[in-house]
C-alpha cells in the first residue's frame, strides 16, 4: 500500500496574511508617494506568499521503501510500531511528553499525527512525530507494509 499527502498553510493564514500586507499598505501610503508604497508592499507580499508557499509544501510519502516526511526519509525496514494520535495526544507527545531525541515532521496548522517508532540500533532517534490530516489512512500504510 502506498501513501502520499501533501499538506497546505490552510486558508486563514492566506486571508490574515491579506489583511495585514493591506494594513501596511494603509499605513504607507499616508507616508510615502503612491509608487513606493505599492513597491514596498508588493515586495511584503510575494515575500510572505514564498514563505506560505515553502512552509506549506509539506509532503508525506509512502513507497519506494521507505517513509519520506518533508526532506527526512527512513527505511521502512526500520520502520517499528505506528500509533495514530489523535490531537490531545499528538499535543502532549510534541510538548510535556516529548523525547528530546525524537524527530518531529510538524505543522502548527495540523492537530493530529501519526507516531512512528524507529527500530535502527545505529540511530538515536527513538520515534518520529509526523503531521497528517489522516493519521489512520496513514498509519494503514506503514503497516501495510510492516506485514510484508
Amino acid at each position: 500500500m502506498e501513501y502520499t499527502e501533501r499538506l497546505f498553510v490552510p486558508l486563514r493564514w492566506w486571508v490574515q496574511a491579506t489583511m495585514l500586507v493591506a494594513t501596511f499598505w494603509l499605513a504607507l501610503v499616508v507616508a510615502v508617494p503612491l509608487l513606493a508604497a505599492n513597491l514596498i508592499v508588493g515586495t511584503i507580499a510575494a515575500l510572505v506568499a514564498a514563505a506560505f508557499v515553502r512552509f506549506g509544501a509539506f509532503r508525506i510519502d509512502v513507497s519506494g521503501g521507505e517513509l519520506r516526511a518533508g526532506r527526512a526519509h527512513v527505511p521502512l525496514s526500520y520502520v517499528g510500531d505506528v500509533m495514530p494520535l489523535d490531537k490531545e495526544q499528538t499535543r502532549l507527545l510534541a510538548g510535556r511528553d516529548a523525547n528530546a531525541r525524537a524527530h518531529l515532521a510538524m505543522r502548527p496548522y495540523v492537530k493530529r499525527s501519526v507516531r512512528v517508532a524507529i527500530t535502527d540500533p545505529a540511530d538515536p532517534t527513538p520515534y518520529w512525530l509526523v503531521s497528517t490530516r489522516r493519521p489512520k489512512q496513514l498509519a494503514a500504510a506503514l503497516n501495510g507494509h510492516l506485514t510484508r
